[in-house]
C-alpha cells in the first residue's frame, strides 16, 4: 500500500470506515430463481471494493423474462464502480440499471417465424447480453403445434443513442435464427 501526501495510507477511510471519495450507486439486476444467484450478484461488488448498503429482492415479482429484479445499493468510488458493473456483465449477471446510467429510448419490434423451435429464450438472453439493451416486455402469439409460424412483440429498452445498436443486434440474431424482424414501431403502446 502507497502513502499519499499526508501521510495516510492510500485506502485508508476517513470518517469510521467511509471513503470520502465514494458515492452511492443503485445497480438493478435480473436474477435466474435458483439457489446462489444472490451470492453470486453480491460477489463482484465485494470483490472490487462495494461497501454494501441495502439490497431489495423482489422474489414475488418477476420479469417478463420470468426472473427476479434484484436493487442493490452500495458506496463505491467512481472507479471501482465501473469496475463492478463490468464485472457484474462479466459473469453473465443481467444488469438492468447501473448508477444513474438508464435505458432512455423504448424500442418496440416484432418478429416472427420458428421462434419456439430455434429457442425463443436464447434470442431474449442474447438480445440483452448486449450491454446497451434490455428486454423490458415479450408478448408471444403462438399457435398449437410447430407447424406454423409464431410472433412475438418485444418492447426493449436502450441506452440513449444506442437503439440502432440494439436494433441491429436484433436483426443479426434474426438473421441467424431465420426469423423476420418488423422494427421499430413507432406509436405503439406496450
Amino acid at each position: 500500500m502507497s502513502d499519499t501526501r499526508d501521510g495516510a495510507p492510500e485506502d485508508a477511510a476517513v470518517d469510521g470506515g467511509h471513503d470520502p471519495a465514494s458515492s452511492t450507486h443503485t445497480v438493478r439486476l435480473e436474477l435466474v430463481d435458483e439457489p446462489g444467484q444472490l451470492l453470486a450478484a453480491l460477489q463482484p461488488i465485494a470483490n472490487n471494493g462495494g461497501n454494501l448498503l441495502s439490497i431489495y429482492h423482489e422474489r414475488g415479482n418477476k420479469t417478463p423474462r420470468g426472473r427476479i429484479p434484484v436493487e442493490v445499493d452500495f458506496e463505491a468510488t467512481a472507479e471501482r464502480f465501473e469496475a463492478i458493473v463490468e464485472a457484474l456483465r462479466e459473469d453473465g449477471i443481467t444488469v438492468m440499471q447501473a448508477g444513474t446510467e438508464r435505458y432512455a429510448e423504448e424500442i418496440t419490434l416484432l418478429l416472427f417465424g420458428h421462434l419456439i423451435d430455434t429457442d425463443l429464450s436464447d434470442t431474449l438472453s442474447r438480445i440483452e447480453a448486449s450491454a446497451s439493451t434490455s428486454v423490458a416486455d415479450v408478448s408471444l402469439a403462438a399457435p398449437q403445434g410447430t407447424e406454423e409460424s409464431s410472433s412475438a412483440r418485444l418492447r426493449l429498452e436502450a441506452r440513449s443513442g444506442e437503439s440502432a445498436a440494439a436494433i441491429a443486434a436484433v436483426r443479426d440474431i434474426a438473421e441467424e435464427k431465420d426469423l423476420r424482424v418488423v422494427a421499430p414501431l413507432a406509436g405503439v403502446d406496450a
